[in-house]
């Protein structure tokens, strides 16, 4: 599909949380985070999930014309009813605009990017800003020492148009499968119909985020090779003609597992050590660090790519 990403951009909370405060509420050292999860720091926010959208958005529309649509791309919502995107729309001072969630947990991002393709492509949109901002901080649990030292909280944001005439910006190939034998391995279990907030059986820790990291990181570390292996074959394309390669931000041994899969470590844009986990926010975040950076130019070859609860595998090839 021959769509064209015109503007990106990302915000970071202005506090900061690092591993040596954090460690005394989880019982561990810093040593011991930094040592599993790869994380010196992490960023905190004081404002709304919608606010620090916004910010991000802002950067990424520039001063062009505003959205046709905007697709809130997130697993946090500000509150359930109604749709966090609502929200972000108000945040951003529009009114009127077409504004729903894409919610595929980590890989928001991404499955939203390729649905907004897919909408410009049939002519339905002409300008879609895709955001994802995750307050990834609110939801640990201090209790489980491994995935409360890996969140953060931030925003990433992307507007994507059709590719001008004369021009070589495509969206290459996507391909993603989820398993759901991974179900129970990264999971929230309350704040649904399962566990409902006035269920009187639900307990406060049902509303936090529970994950087995060892037994995602296996799963991921298997699933993951067809998944790649797919979408290179699909564009024949060559791992090692990749510009940049933008993973979700998982964890610091997570983002050193590229070489297994044949991808360039050198090419991996990883922000994990300074900014954790953000959740859905990861992938445009980092994307939009590397193309301010200069790292990504137009032509080149970019892989986004990572799991998300479910179990879900992804990988996106766009020329930039």
């Amino acid at each position: 599909m021959f769509v064209k990403i015109v503007g990106t951009g990302r915000y970071l909370p202005e506090r900061v949380e690092t591993s040596e405060e954090l460690a005394p509420r989880l019982n561990v050292t810093a040593d011991w985070i930094i040592s599993h999860t790869g994380i010196l720091r992490r960023h905190i926010t004081d404002l709304p999930m919608a606010e620090m959208a916004a910010r991000a958005a802002r950067q990424a529309l520039g001063d062009g014309p505003p959205p046709d649509l905007i697709i809130n791309a997130g697993s946090i919502p500000q509150q359930l009813v109604p749709d966090s995107s609502v929200f972000i729309q108000q945040a951003l001072g529009f009114s009127g605009i077409p504004s729903f969630t894409i919610n595929a947990t980590c890989l928001s991002f991404p499955v939203a990017l390729n649905n907004a393709a897919g909408l410009i492509h049939a002519g339905a949109y002409r300008r879609v800003l895709v955001v994802s901002s995750e307050i990834g901080s609110r939801g640990r649990d201090f209790n489980e020492s491994e995935s409360a030292s890996l969140f953060g909280d931030g925003a990433g944001a992307a507007v994507i148009e059709a590719t001008p005439e004369g021009e070589s910006s495509e969206l290459l190939g996507f391909r993603m499968s989820t398993w759901p034998e991974g179900s129970s391995l990264t999971e929230v279990r309350g704040g649904g119909t399962r566990l409902h907030p006035q269920d009187p059986t639900t307990k406060p820790e049902d509303n936090l985020f529970h994950m087995n990291g060892p037994a995602v990181y296996k799963m991921a570390l298997r699933r993951l090779p067809s998944v790649f292996k797919r979408v290179f074959a699909d564009c024949g394309v060559n791992p090692q003609d990749l510009q940049a390669i933008v993973p979700h931000q998982a964890s610091g041994p997570a983002l050193s597992a590229g070489p297994r899969f044949g991808l360039d470590p050198e090419r991996v844009i990883s922000r994990v050590q300074e900014e954790g986990n953000c959740v859905a926010a990861s992938i445009p975040m980092a994307l939009a660090y590397a193309h301010q950076e200069g790292r990504i130019t137009r032509g080149g070859l970019v892989l986004l790519c990572g799991t998300g609860a479910g179990l879900s595998t992804l990988a996106m090839l766009l020329r930039w």
